[in-house]
């Protein structure tokens, strides 16, 4: 019995070791957001509230937004489903959470070493889009009902097309262990399946975009015409779990982006004349950190670069455009391992 208490308290020790710095990463990606968005506008971010009376540049800004919002009073609405009302934001914000259980962060770093991990993960993420639903029909809005369909038919979509994107790395690494796949990509940068499967890449990470109702595919929650969308309703901390799920699932996307496209924690260097033998050849946690905080970027970047899409252009390119190119590329993909082009798991 004593090992079993041991076992289990290691098991919860891993779990915070992931979940306490995805939750600092959340709270300083909304930082990062505001400097980044802020320096590309030719206008200043946060950068006045500090840590114990030093500016730092405002990075304690994220710490002043999480006391701001958990003592801001809950409002439950008169008419609203209050049990579906608490429960939404929990069912929005596990999901994005318990995916990471299965995330590879090195060859030796991961909490469990699933044999179907991509396919949890897919299991996980579209979870999510119940919590959306929920929250905007027991909000009893109108505002919130139609902004939760809206939202839940979007993730619907693009989950979709980057569900066939995934497919395309099963044919080429032929498993659907997610440490397996990276390490179905080694060698150098050459060997990495966003070579091969370059079209499904780019539909990946928009699709990502798109499902965590991202600008510019934000149209589902735009604050300017309909009013935040499904959670119109929630204030307080109820909102903080639905911000805090959204970051998570950027999070969560741009690391998959680096797991099953870039190579994980592999070296782009690896084998290199020059470069191979030195430290710029070795694997490690730094370059699976390193992809992902660039596709993060690359969320910042979209952000605030483009206009927002309406939304019949947002369904029609998900429906039109997406869907057929990973159908047809996936057949490539199938190709590629049939001739040779490509071995796969190797």
């Amino acid at each position: 019995m004593f090992d079993g208490l041991l076992e289990l308290l290691w098991i919860v020790v891993k779990i915070m070791a992931i979940t306490i710095p995805l939750i600092l990463t959340v709270a300083y990606f909304t930082y990062a957001e505001r400097r980044v968005i802020g320096f590309m506008q030719s206008r200043h971010g946060p950068n006045r509230v500090g840590v114990f009376g030093f500016k730092l540049w405002g990075l304690g800004q994220p710490f002043a937004d999480v006391f701001k919002l958990l003592l801001k009073e809950v409002i439950l609405p008169d008419n609203a489903n209050k049990l579906l009302f608490v429960i939404a934001p929990v069912v929005t914000l596990a999901p994005a959470f318990a995916a990471w259980a299965v995330v590879p962060f090195s060859d030796t770093l991961v909490l469990a070493q699933v044999d179907a991990g991509l396919l949890y993960i897919l299991a996980m993420t579209s979870l999510g889009v119940y919590g959306v639903i929920i929250a905007g029909w027991a909000s009893n809005s109108k505002y919130a009902f139609l902004g939760g369909l809206r939202s839940a038919a979007q993730i619907v979509s693009y989950e979709i097309a980057m569900g066939f994107s995934l497919v395309g790395v099963l044919v080429l690494a032929g498993t659907l262990n997610l440490s397996k796949i990276v390490l179905a990509q080694q060698g150098n940068i050459f060997d990495w399946f966003m070579w091969p499967l370059l079209p499904l890449f780019v539909v990946y990470f928009i699709s990502g975009v798109a499902e965590t109702n991202r600008a510019p595919f934000d149209v589902a929650e735009g604050e300017s015409e309909i009013v935040a969308g499904f959670h119109v309703e929630y204030s307080g901390a109820a909102f903080a779990v639905f911000f805090l799920s959204e970051y998570a699932n950027m999070i969560l996307i741009s690391s998959l982006a680096s797991l099953l496209f870039m190579g994980g924690w592999l070296s782009p260097f690896a084998g290199i004349p020059g470069l191979g033998d030195s430290w710029l050849g070795q694997g490690g946690i730094h370059w699976f950190l390193g992809k992902a905080v660039f596709f993060m970027f690359m969320f910042l970047w979209l952000r605030a670069t483009f206009p927002r899409y309406r939304y019949d252009q947002i369904m029609r390119l998900g429906w039109k455009v997406f869907v057929p190119i990973t159908i047809a590329w996936i057949l490539v993909a199938a190709l590629f391992v049939l001739t040779g082009v490509v071995v796969a798991g190797s």
